[in-house]
């Protein structure tokens, strides 16, 4: 099979490279998807998951990639929930090899039904965004009617997603950003925007919850913004600061089925907009990974184009 793979740890993105696989074998409680479409984040190549696996071991020439959508080719020993022929989404173990290749395979676990009136492209885009927003905003940050959010980074692939999911549930919500990111956040569902090069974010105000994928001053700079009983949220990197009287959470986004399914019916009833900036064949993806620009959205790459 066609997959990409990363020759040169060092290199980053432009270590990538085009290549021939071996097809995946489904293990115990696993299914082989057909991948027909993959998202990317670019940070994934720095995590010690991409280069070891569970037991420490090096992996060599890693598939990249963690989101995909396709349709269900074959079933491992005891699989159940899923069957062969089904369209499925979602988020591929971190250690494994992943979803850059014209199939993948996953623990069923990790997958949920793809309803036939969402497209591929779309379903790729929704499950690390979708569950990072989902997560942060409701598992940890105990999001209520009524609170204000502050979203760091609100016109990204996950900011996008914040912003809606917390407008829903009733929130304020006060994105941050680049100057160029004002249009794009007030867009998606922002009630503010703060300019972070040309404004004071002190002037915000205090807020309930703090959803962070900046860090560095910003977060720090915004621990003081937050109200008692408020929370820190981060997907960044290990708080460096903590509000006085609050909680400061950073954590690692998982798959969660029920979740997945949640998301993509807000999808389908017009209620969530995805944020995809380019969709980009397989044979040209190396292009699309490492952009001379800065991202728009998330990076989808259609495996059968």
């Amino acid at each position: 099979m066609k997959a990409i793979v990363v020759t040169d740890q060092a290199a980053g993105t432009a270590g990538m490279t085009l290549g021939q696989q071996r097809e995946p074998e489904p293990a115990i409680n696993d299914v082989v998807v057909r991948v027909h479409a993959a998202g990317f984040v670019p940070t994934e190549l720095d995590w010690p998951s991409t280069w070891t696996d569970r037991l420490g071991h090096d992996r060599t020439t890693p598939i990249p990639g963690h989101e995909l959508a396709g349709v269900v080719t074959a079933l491992g020993y005891g699989t159940t929930g899923l069957s062969v022929g089904q369209r499925v989404f979602g988020l591929t173990d971190w250690h494994r090899p992943g979803t850059l290749a014209e199939y993948a395979a996953v623990e069923a676990r990790n997958l949920a039904p793809l309803p036939g009136d969402v497209d591929f492209a779309t379903a790729a885009s929704l499950p690390i965004s979708g569950l990072t927003a989902w997560q942060g905003l409701f598992d940890h940050g105990r999001l209520r009617a009524g609170q204000s959010v502050l979203v760091h980074g609100a016109a990204g692939a996950v900011g996008t997603m914040v912003t809606q999911l917390a407008r829903e549930a009733g929130a304020y919500v006060i994105g941050t950003g680049r100057t160029g990111d004002r249009e794009k956040a007030l867009d998606f569902g922002a009630q503010e925007f703060v300019d972070l090069a040309n404004d004071k974010l002190e002037d915000v105000g205090g807020v309930d919850l703090v959803f962070d994928g900046i860090g560095g001053d910003i977060q720090r700079r915004s621990v003081g913004l937050i109200r008692a009983g408020g929370t820190l949220v981060t997907v960044v990197a290990p708080p460096e600061a903590r509000p006085a009287d609050g909680l400061a959470i950073d954590f690692v986004v998982e798959s969660d089925r029920a979740q997945l399914g949640e998301i993509v019916q807000r999808v389908r009833d017009g209620r969530l907009r995805t944020n995809i900036g380019d969709v980009t064949p397989l044979d040209d993806a190396l292009t699309a990974l490492n952009p001379t620009g800065r991202r728009k959205g998330k990076t989808v790459i259609d495996m059968r184009a």
